[in-house]
């Protein structure tokens, strides 16, 4: 067996909050798959971070985070050192507003979660609340979603009332965080950058379907990315 795999989860850990259990259940459902030790670390974002000691980071649901910038600040250190990158509920949000401020140079991108009356909105309210649903997924083909998947669709669990600001959808895209999911109505669901090993956002939580034996298809994929950094 090859040495412990270290896997960082950005995020504040709460033991009452189901994804977060559902977080630390899915990454041992996909070490045990591969046969593979993975050490997990929650890492608070109100906290100083080694970063360089993990060998993937993902960013976890349950925003607002402690710190705001202390999540940005590790979801740019796995885009920029090309370590696997997994951001699910509000690792998505989060991935988009990095991005806008870290590439696309808009630093005053803001979550409607924080700053609801900012005027550079990257991430608003859905139209309608996703919390507690379950929907399709739609895949695209020829992305690392659909080579994780090995299908074009999906049903997916969400716990999330934010989403992505429609406005800014092409202009992100331009710059390389390319929609690669989406739902029936077209509503942008999963985010790539191209120019990464993986780097993935995904607006519900795929680790809340993961099950001992049967791990979730982009949880597999991440801790796969991680085996082979």
């Amino acid at each position: 067996m090859a040495a412990t795999i270290r896997i960082g989860v950005i995020g504040d850990f709460d033991e009452s909050n189901a994804t977060h259990v559902a977080t630390n259940r899915g990454i041992q459902h996909g070490a045990e798959v591969l046969g593979q030790k993975f050490d997990m670390v929650w890492l608070p974002t109100d906290e100083a971070q080694d970063l360089g000691a993990f060998t993937g980071l993902l960013c976890s649901p349950g925003s607002p985070y402690r710190s705001l910038e202390g999540a940005l600040a590790g979801i740019r250190y796995a885009r920029e050192n090309g370590l696997p990158f997994l951001g699910t509920c509000g690792g998505f949000q989060h991935l988009v507003l990095e991005y806008a401020r870290d590439v696309l140079g808009v630093t005053d991108a803001e979550h409607a979660e924080t700053s609801p009356y900012a005027s550079r909105l990257f991430i608003t309210p859905l139209s309608c609340s996703l919390k507690g649903k379950t929907m399709d997924v739609e895949i695209l083909p020829g992305t690392r979603a659909a080579e994780a998947y090995g299908v074009l669709r999906s049903t997916e669990n969400y716990h999330c009332n934010f989403g992505l600001n429609p406005e800014h959808t092409a202009q992100l895209e331009a710059a390389g965080l390319r929609v690669t999911g989406s739902d029936a109505g077209g509503e942008v669901r999963i985010m790539e950058v191209d120019a990464h090993p993986f780097c993935m956002g995904t607006l519900f939580v795929p680790q809340a379907r993961s099950e001992s034996g049967l791990p979730h298809p982009l949880v597999l994929a991440f801790c796969r990315a991680a085996m082979q950094l």
